[in-house]
């Protein structure tokens, strides 16, 4: 009771000083008020566009990012086992790392359609995290207990099930937390430069472009309490692991 009281005179504190900093400003252009951005989102809540758009970029930046969790983590299974494989891929990911999400999206925008464009650049963000934390998490483990299963003449998959994969499993779950966050802001981000048919980053560019800020606030409040979603739904699956694993 006590976190949803606190939580409740949280919001309601950032809402006052969003609505105050409305009425001094007074321009709706710049920064609508909290009213006006419910009355806009109220009458996107009014469209079946809105709910489909909702709807394809939650599936499209999701399978971006289960896309790259897999990947990720067999290239970094693979990089931990075979070093030629970790040398001629180091610094594919350390571009990845480096290059901003911007550019990706500039490189790509011809290569793939805009349907396509969010799911790749989720993945290509989410892969480079994924693929770190599951090799540096292997190298990490302690050889006591790698010699242990090989006393018992454990076989490499019995080996890497029974002792590799529990250790590590805490740490890559956690990044996949992380990843996921990353996915689905790069994701909106491709939306917008790449406007698919149906998609949130699609809604707001065009609500920027009718100078319509009451509703690309209201956009922006949504992608914002799905990534909250989304986490939380990760989160819960996270735990469910974890317990099964104790």
């Amino acid at each position: 009771m006590k976190k949803i009281l606190k939580g409740t005179a949280i919001l309601t504190l950032w809402l006052l000083i969003w609505h105050v900093t409305a009425v001094i400003i007074n321009d709706n252009f710049l920064i609508p008020t909290p009213l006006e951005t419910l009355k806009a989102l109220f009458v996107l809540c009014q469209t079946e566009q809105f709910y489909l758009a909702v709807f394809k970029s939650i599936f499209r930046i999701v399978i971006g990012f289960i896309l790259g969790v897999t990947v990720g983590f067999l290239g970094g299974i693979a990089a931990n086992k075979f070093s030629l494989f970790n040398d001629i891929t180091k610094p594919a990911m350390q571009v990845i790392r480096a290059v901003p999400v911007a550019s990706f999206i500039i490189l790509a925008f011809y290569s793939f359609e805009s349907n396509e464009m969010p799911i790749f650049i989720a993945f290509l963000m989410v892969l480079p995290m994924i693929w770190s934390t599951t090799q540096t998490a292997l190298a990490g483990i302690d050889d006591k207990f790698l010699e242990l299963g090989k006393v018992y003449k454990l076989s490499f998959w019995k080996i890497f099930f029974k002792i590799k994969l529990p250790f590590i499993m805490p740490t890559l779950l956690t990044s996949c937390l992380t990843a996921l966050g990353f996915a689905w802001k790069s994701g909106i981000a491709a939306e917008v430069i790449c406007r698919p048919q149906l998609a949130l980053g699609t809604l707001l560019n065009d609500n920027k472009n009718y100078f319509d800020m009451p509703a690309v606030f209201a956009i922006t409040v949504v992608v914002a309490l799905l990534s909250i979603v989304l986490e939380i739904v990760l989160k819960q699956v996270v735990r469910r692991v974890l317990n099964a694993k104790n």
